[in-house]
């Protein structure tokens, strides 16, 4: 009897984090980012029914996608809306007509198809040294990592309250810290009558259709800088997240799937969706579960989530965004040290290439802007510069996953 006990208990501890891990990645992803979606629908003129079927769109989109790509990897493949896309398209959507801007996320969907299964990006990928990479991801986490602290000149009590039971329980059960940050901050929220939902009410969404358009002008305006913009700001950084926490998936699929479902989502609204990288880096990390075998249920999680929040539209996502914003920025930093620690160790660990990943991590870090592409490119551009100006030579492309357990296969003989 004790062992049917113990054997439960473990399944349900298997559940529990990496279940939580992927809520975790649901509320940043609507508390944090979300707002641009609106305030894009805003600047475009869109009815209440097209933007909540633009909300629709993403969110079922993300979920199914992310559900297929980690039930079939068994990984956590986490999958989000493209955030500096909508960014993008807070100014792009005041000059181009919605009919054009839907005609133009067609045509970047179906360039992402082609993307992934031509097979370059996962070459391109391989050619990115360890400690680059690593350095890298840690760069582009720093600013969470910060923020989880900042929040103590802004709101000190709140701030305060999940920083000291995050350490407690790191201290006494690691393994259920970010659990308990994320039940004790809401509970503490709660008590304090901070989250009003008196004006919400639970409707379903409905999808609109809307007949795309083709013009050169959306062409050159829309469709090349969202396709640049996603693939640099979003697929590049979530790749590398995935190959930093040891998972080997090919990009090749991942970018295929997900362009296919940018492309049949697009006509409802969808401006892109891609792989993940800040929030997928709270389901891929030892924070999500101490084994890696079982972390895909994160990403299976996620993917319900999101699919809920898609069929009642902007109502959960409302919700989200009634979260405190210290609340979410302190909630994603706590969740992510392990993976900024990690990143720092890796991005340090190999003597000849300490300083590039230095120079990445400080590159990207700065979040440098320029030519209307983020900090992320410009850090691993930089980064990959250094590497070679100090190493005398480009980097080596590294084996494939195939390639690796052959030779570890033949190792073993």
């Amino acid at each position: 009897m004790q062992s049917v006990t113990s054997s439960s208990s473990t399944r349900w501890r298997d559940l529990t984090h990496p279940v939580i891990a992927g809520l975790i990645s649901v509320i940043v992803n609507y508390g944090g980012t979300f707002v641009l979606v609106f305030q894009a629908a805003k600047v475009a003129g869109l009815s209440p029914e097209l933007t909540a079927s633009w909300v629709w769109s993403i969110s079922i989109g993300v979920g199914i996608t992310g559900i297929i790509l980690s039930w079939a990897s068994r990984e956590p493949i986490i999958t989000a809306w493209s955030t500096p896309a909508a960014a993008f398209l807070v100014t792009a959507l005041v000059s181009t007509p919605y009919a054009e801007a839907v005609g133009a996320y067609l045509i970047s969907a179906f360039a992402f198809v082609l993307l992934g299964l031509s097979g370059w990006f996962e070459r391109i990928i391989r050619l990115i040294p360890l400690g680059v990479a690593s350095g890298l991801l840690a760069g582009i986490l720093l600013q969470f990592g910060i923020g989880a602290f900042g929040g103590m000149s802004v709101d000190p009590l709140l701030a305060g309250f999940l920083i000291v039971v995050y350490v407690i329980l790191k201290r006494f059960t690691a393994r259920y810290a970010v659990v308990g940050i994320l039940v004790l901050g809401l509970t503490f929220l709660l008590v304090q009558n901070r989250l009003d939902l008196s004006g919400l009410t639970l409707k379903l969404a409905a999808p609109v259709f809307t007949l795309p358009q083709f013009s050169l002008n959306a062409l050159l305006s829309v469709s090349l800088p969202l396709f640049l913009i996603t693939l640099s700001g979003q697929y590049m950084p979530g790749m590398l997240v995935l190959r930093n926490d040891g998972f080997r998936t090919s990009a090749n699929p991942i970018v295929t799937v997900t362009g296919l479902g940018s492309l049949l989502m697009a006509p409802f609204g969808s401006h892109a969706f891609n792989i993940a990288a800040i929030t997928a880096a709270i389901c891929t990390g030892p924070e999500a579960h101490e084994n890696p075998d079982k972390r895909w249920i994160a990403g299976i999680a996620a993917g319900v989530f999101y699919i809920l929040v898609g069929i009642f539209g902007v109502t959960l996502a409302a919700i989200f965004m009634t979260f405190p914003s210290t609340f979410i920025t302190t909630l994603a930093g706590l969740a992510l040290l392990g993976t900024i620690g990690g990143s720092l160790a890796s991005a340090m660990a190999d003597v000849k290439s300490r300083e590039a990943s230095l120079i990445t991590f400080l590159a990207a870090a700065a979040n440098i802007t320029f030519l209307g592409i983020g900090g992320a490119f410009w850090g691993l551009v930089i980064g990959l510069f250094a590497y070679t100006a100090l190493n005398g030579r480009l980097p080596k492309r590294q084996a494939s996953p195939a390639m690796i357990a052959t030779l570890s296969n033949d190792e073993a003989r």
